[in-house]
């Protein structure tokens, strides 16, 4: 099951539009971070041939992303990481054991399938019955940066230098579509690498153009 990233510039000719897709869901976002003493979803001035575009920056299969959701609670816990082609279901079972460092993360506690990531830096995903009732919880771009550069080593990647990431996705990808298989990575943990190979692009991009990453 494929799943796209995208990139929204959050612009005062988008956020400011009364045509604007997202204004409900930026709306709750406003509401969580006001309530837990955060400030609100940054606006910035839109600068031509600056400013990014709302676009897709990566994909990948939802079963590598669990995969390094799993490296990354393992290794914060101490325990060994080693390789696994699959996860046999039990992803459920490992949020359980390792529930209290899960709802930490920015990288784990969040949907599958839908949500976003803000520019904002906050310690802990963000969950208000809003936030539940539309994408799940919301995440930190820099928090998702910081839970990215700890679990790199853990799957061979050094995080001051990364390889480069993977072409973003050609067009939209359906849920129910295959994701189109890592490039230029085989051996164990090539899912995991593609993923966070992606996220990562994905976060650095966040916060140096001032987008939300969406899950799609």
């Amino acid at each position: 099951m494929a799943c796209d990233l995208w990139l929204v510039p959050l612009v005062d000719v988008l956020c400011h539009s009364p045509d604007n897709p997202f204004a409900d869901e930026l709306a709750d976002f406003d509401r969580a971070l006001t309530d837990a003493g955060l400030p609100t979803v940054p606006v910035y001035a839109y600068m031509p041939g600056m400013t990014g575009e709302v676009a897709p920056v990566a994909g990948f299969d939802y079963a590598a992303l669990h995969l390094l959701r799993r490296a990354y609670l393992l290794s914060i816990s101490g325990l060994p990481v080693e390789p696994a082609e699959r996860m046999d279901g039990d992803y459920q079972q490992l949020l359980e054991m390792f529930e209290e460092a899960a709802q930490r993360s920015h990288l784990v506690w969040h949907f599958d399938h839908a949500g976003a990531y803000v520019p904002v830096d906050f310690p802990r995903p963000l969950v208000t019955d809003a936030l539940l009732a539309g994408g799940g919880p919301l995440g930190s771009s820099h928090g998702l940066l910081r839970e990215l550069e700890a679990v790199a080593p853990a799957i061979g990647i050094d995080p001051a230098n990364p390889p480069a990431a993977p072409p973003a996705p050609a067009r939209p990808t359906s849920l129910d579509e295959p994701a189109a298989a890592p490039l230029h990575e085989a051996g164990p943990f090539a899912g995991e690498r593609h993923v966070w190979l992606g996220l990562h692009a994905a976060a650095t991009r966040s916060l140096a153009q001032g987008s939300m990453i969406v899950f799609g």
